[in-house]
């Protein structure tokens, strides 16, 4: 499944694109959880720093 989502990235406009994993402080239960996002290039700093 992973190897289907990373081939049609490759092509045409999806190289502009980003997978950013993120971990985070779930405010329920105070484990981690990982937020996963597909973002573009420009917009992965911004992200990151919120």
């Amino acid at each position: 499944m992973a190897k289907k989502t990373v081939a049609t990235l490759q092509k045409g406009e999806g190289r502009s694109f980003s997978k950013v994993i993120k971990m985070v402080r779930s405010p329920k239960t105070g484990a981690y959880v990982f937020q996963e996002e597909i973002v573009h290039n420009d917009k992965v700093k911004e992200l990151l720093a919120k």
